[in-house]
């Protein structure tokens, strides 16, 4: 059914601090596609290819609750750019990223546009990095902070951007530094928003671990509800 425009949009962030036992793992691969375990096969690190497991067991999980099609029925494919998508299905949106142990997925009832992303908090990001994806005023607040702070305040400003250009589905094609940020009572809102901008709403998440996780959605509601929760693995062995 189509979303008033009056009607709030219902974004869930499900957040999975996953196992990388080679248990659990195997558990989870009859609930992906084909082509899934086969591109899953390749990958050289056990750590890799346990974190692309666990996305597309975490994502194939939420869109069975709202489809009420069978994980592994469930076709997934990407477009031109990458971004991936249900085929024969507009909803619900949905974007997944993946951090060194952690799965973060956002799934929406009615955005534009829907974006998440997800970093470990302690990487190191050197000067030149942030002056590639930084706006001068972003550099100048960075600089502003204390050491202990800024640090993580770099990884934030770069999770808020890579959400936005995943929700936008263009990635880095398009300049980091043409997003910009400035904060709002502790929330962040993109610099010189026009009407279209309004409809942007960005959030840092609490993940509950070393992560720092961002959402970027694009809603025709002023006020989208916005709800985050743990994933809890119920999932039994086959037998």
């Amino acid at each position: 059914m189509p979303q008033s425009e009056d009607q709030p949009a219902g974004i869930e962030i499900v957040i999975w601090p996953y196992s990388e036992s080679e248990g659990d793992v195997d558990r989870w691969m009859p609930s992906l596609s084909q082509d899934e375990r086969e591109r899953a096969a390749t990958y050289r690190f056990d750590r890799d290819r346990a974190s692309f497991i666990a996305g597309r067991y975490l994502l194939r999980r939420l869109l069975s609750v709202h489809t009420g099609t069978s994980p592994s029925k469930l076709v997934l494919s990407a477009d031109k750019h990458g971004k991936l998508r249900l085929e024969g299905r507009e909803r619900p949106q949905f974007s997944l990223s993946n951090a060194d142990g952690l799965v973060a997925v956002a799934v929406a009832s009615g955005c534009d546009h829907l974006g998440i992303d997800c970093e470990r908090a302690d990487v190191e990001i050197e000067e030149a990095a942030v002056d590639s994806y930084c706006s001068a005023d972003e550099r100048r607040w960075l600089m502003e902070l204390p050491a202990r702070e800024r640090a993580r305040a770099a990884i934030a400003l770069w999770t808020l951007k890579e959400s936005h250009l995943k929700a936008l589905g263009v990635g880095l094609r398009e300049d980091p530094r043409n997003v910009a940020f400035s904060w709002n009572d502790g929330i962040p809102v993109m610099v010189d928003g026009g009407d279209c901008d309004r409809r942007w709403h960005h959030r840092l998440v609490e993940s509950g671990s070393q992560h720092v996780v961002a959402l970027a959605a694009c809603s025709q509601s002023d006020h989208p509800g916005i709800s985050t929760r743990l994933f809890q693995d119920d999932s039994m062995p086959s037998e």
